[in-house]
């Protein structure tokens, strides 16, 4: 079973399988009281496997915990936001508003 690490000094979370590989990431950015999740990518050859979305309930999961806001700038964390709503509350849409102008 895949499982999901924060790896800090990359700035991101991973997504191992059973032997170890990685099998996908999800980068994002601090800023101040804020993670600015900016990228998730899953390899091609584990897609439809739903690791992405793990990915995505890890970080969001994390930043809760943390107390941080969000600022989904990846389109696959936002969209896994939107069948989600039980994050939306994490989302600091004035940030996301003022950086989409």
């Amino acid at each position: 079973m895949p499982t999901v690490h924060h790896n800090t000094d990359l700035h991101r979370f991973e997504i191992r399988n059973d032997d170890g590989s990685l099998a996908g990431f999800a980068v994002y950015h601090l800023r101040a009281n804020r993670i600015l999740l900016v990228h998730t990518e899953v390899d091609p050859a584990f897609e439809g496997q739903g690791l992405g979305g793990q990915l995505a309930r890890a970080a969001l999961d994390d930043a809760r915990e943390r107390g941080l806001k969000l600022v989904p700038l990846c389109t696959f964390i936002a969209g896994w936001i939107d069948k989600h709503p039980q994050y939306t509350d994490l989302v600091d849409h004035e940030m996301l508003a003022a950086l989409e102008r």
